[in-house]
């Protein structure tokens, strides 16, 4: 008998376990002068929880779109991103990287250091830029959030069977950190150094206004941590923003008719795509 009642429990936990939470994320409608249509939603890399994305809005854009168009494609191959990212951050011999840092910056950076228990030789043969990245993702390890419940690859999974596009690829994206000043690079590091003491409460701020799609919110966070430096934002969202723009309405007028799915934060503010689309004359509406 009880190993009866043991073994039912214990299924209803592991149901408990993987039920998801209903995630109901901005999304829009783009409608050109000539029929042209696409969909743009925002998506979020990592999430505690798993998610659904199953809602009137998503399920009638999913069925419609004749595309995917995502920043990655091959979000899943870690051993390319892996190998892009060597590839372009590795040196023979780099400053150390307390060396790198603000002066200001260098208590927290030993603390953080010691709190992700990260050598300090890691960074000896690694550009700044990469050597930042690295950090953040350290930080993000401890924060209990998963990409494997990410919406980025949730969204690639529910449109598996359409033709699937990318607007940078990994290699790219890298490159795109490689290419800036030397100053930037050290400013990325700042930031994240500056953001590690808040970045759980920051990070579940971020998630809880795209599960619920809260632009405004959104918006606001549009301007936070490393995006409040105007050469960073110019090089890492404006500019990326405009190319987007223009790779989307190239394929508009081609009759093709994709769901975009970019990172959130790229969507909203008068730099995003959808005012950028809409001061092309395209009309956008808001599903959900």
């Amino acid at each position: 008998m009880f190993n009866r009642i043991a073994a039912s429990l214990l299924a209803l936990l592991l149901a408990a376990c993987q039920q998801t939470e209903p995630a109901r994320p901005a999304i829009w409608q783009v409608d050109g002068p000539h029929g042209e249509r696409a969909w743009l939603l925002g998506t979020i890399h990592a999430l505690p929880n798993p998610i659904s994305l199953d809602s009137p809005a998503f399920l009638r854009a999913k069925k419609e779109a004749g595309s995917l168009v995502v920043e990655v494609a091959a979000l899943a191959d870690d051993k390319r991103t892996a190998l892009a990212f060597h590839k372009l951050s590795a040196v023979a011999v780099a400053p150390a990287i307390a060396d790198r840092a603000n002066q200001a910056d260098r208590a927290a950076l030993s603390k953080l250091l010691a709190d992700t228990k990260t050598p300090l030789d890691r960074f000896n043969q690694m550009d700044t830029w990469a050597a930042a990245l690295a950090l953040a993702q350290a930080i993000s390890a401890g924060s209990g959030d998963d990409s494997g419940n990410g919406a980025d690859r949730l969204i690639l999974k529910e449109m598996q069977g359409k033709p699937l596009k990318e607007f940078e690829g990994a290699e790219r994206q890298l490159a795109i950190f490689d290419a800036l000043p030397e100053s930037e690079q050290r400013d990325l590091l700042s930031a994240v150094i500056r953001s590690a003491p808040t970045a759980r409460k920051d990070g579940r701020a971020l998630q809880q206004a795209w599960l619920r799609g809260d632009v405004a919110a959104l918006e606001a966070l549009d301007h936070a941590g490393l995006l409040a430096d105007p050469e960073l934002r110019d090089a890492l969202l404006i500019q990326r923003n405009a190319d987007w723009v223009r790779q989307l309405s190239a394929m508009l007028k081609q009759g093709e008719k994709p769901l975009v799915a970019v990172g959130a934060l790229h969507l909203v503010g008068k730099d995003g795509l959808v005012a950028r689309l809409q001061a092309q004359g395209f009309k956008v509406t808001r599903l959900q």
